[in-house]
């Protein structure tokens, strides 16, 4: 019998959807045009990148104009922070940005805490605010954190880790009340729960199309009229003088057919997975002893759940669970073979071990209830068999009795 193969490391990347790639097909073939080029051949790829603009924009609730293709959600993260802290003034006009000040998380992808930690090493001041054991940010630290130089907040929208949802609406409120633009990486959350960029307030919002089932290699920032940012790179005048170079129409064009499909099954898609997930964790929680949820089971994506399992090494269990044929992670996939536990999990309060012992499962379209039932089944016997190799299980876990003294 052929192994089983069941992905559930959707929030490392998506498959590229069928009717994404028919979309790009003609683009990375007859329909070569320069988008650029004011003859017919550019002109037809120019009407394409703005359909695909269109399409992002319909997602998230903005103006199509509002919309600046990036190679991905890491380049749209750091247009963002670094765009928007150079075109900021530091207080009395200063041009230098030693009196600049940026508010983040501990929790934040490391395209933003890395963007963050360059900018400290120019002289920005940045504040990485904690978050609780459900892995959420408070608004009124939010508002505690600032000062008179802050010229950027930036949290995310949903954990890539643990799924959480933040409040992004209650402090970009915060945010309106001190005219301080504000930026969130939802990359994670785009294309699983709905979101109207002007409902949420946010003035900047980054997304990647691998994570919506389109191409790798293309993304966009949403960047709301008005909003002053410095480019990062200088050439022509692509994307409106916004981000220079010739446009990946392919990717583009995968990017917005993403979109569209996400737009078209998000609400019916987020109820299935929810479902998926839901049953996923109960049985795991309910047939694996000495396990449990980390961050909070009600405030998140519909897809994702990370939980701990303790005397078990996460990467050991990822790699005998691949055996078995089932998919996941121990965290992001930016971060593979890292030896220190996950950042995110040391923020909520994890201990080493239990950070060091956790997987996140995330579910996408192609899962099905019998993915499901299949990974639930052989879970709790992988994670027994390396207890059972550890010398720190103790017998009474497994409901062994434990060994008579000599």
């Amino acid at each position: 019998m052929p192994l089983r193969r069941v992905y559930l490391d959707h929030n490392a990347t998506t498959p590229l959807a069928s009717a994404v790639r028919e979309t790009m097909l003609p683009f990375l073939a007859d329909e070569f045009g320069n988008a650029s080029s004011i003859h017919s051949f550019g002109q037809r790829a120019r009407a394409a990148v703005e359909q695909a603009r269109a399409q992002v924009a319909g997602l998230i609730g903005a103006h199509e104009k509002e919309i600046v293709f990036t190679s991905g959600g890491t380049e749209a993260d750091n247009m963002a922070i670094q765009g928007v802290v150079a075109a900021s003034p530091a207080l009395g006009g200063a041009s230098d940005r030693a009196r600049k000040h940026v508010i983040t998380s501990q929790i934040e992808h490391h395209a933003v805490l890395n963007t963050c930690q360059a900018l400290e090493a120019e002289g920005v001041a940045v504040t990485y605010l904690p978050v609780g054991s459900a892995g959420v940010v408070n608004p009124e630290d939010v508002r505690a954190a600032l000062t008179p130089d802050t010229v950027l907040i930036t949290i995310m929208h949903a954990n890539n880790e643990l799924g959480t949802v933040q409040p992004i609406a209650e402090i970009a409120r915060i945010a309106r009340e001190h005219h301080i633009p504000f930026h969130t990486d939802a990359v994670q959350s785009v294309g699983k729960l709905a979101i109207d960029v002007g409902a949420l307030g946010v003035d900047l919002l980054a997304l990647s199309a691998h994570k919506i089932y389109g191409p790798k290699g293309v993304g966009a920032l949403y960047l709301r009229r008005g909003t002053r940012l410095r480019p990062l790179l200088f050439g022509g005048h692509h994307e409106r003088d916004r981000r220079p170079g010739t446009e990946n129409v392919a990717g583009i064009v995968g990017l917005g057919a993403a979109a569209e499909l996400a737009r078209a099954h998000l609400e019916e898609e987020a109820r299935r997975i929810s479902a998926l997930r839901d049953e996923l964790e109960a049985r795991i929680l309910a047939h694996v002893p000495a396990c449990a949820v980390n961050g909070d089971r009600a405030r998140r994506v519909p897809n994702t759940t990370n939980i701990h399992f303790d005397y078990v090494e996460g990467e050991a269990l990822v790699i005998a669970l691949d055996l078995k044929g089932v998919a996941c992670s121990t965290g992001a996939a930016c971060s593979s073979g890292a030896v220190e536990p996950s950042h995110v999990l040391t923020a909520i309060g994890l201990p080493p071990e239990r950070g060091r012992a956790s997987l996140r499962f995330s579910l996408g379209r192609g899962t099905t209830r019998e993915d499901i039932e299949y990974a639930a089944e052989i879970l709790p016997g992988v994670v027994e068999h390396l207890r059972e190799l550890s010398p720190l299980y103790p017998p009474a876990v497994a409901g062994k009795p434990a060994p008579a003294r000599a």
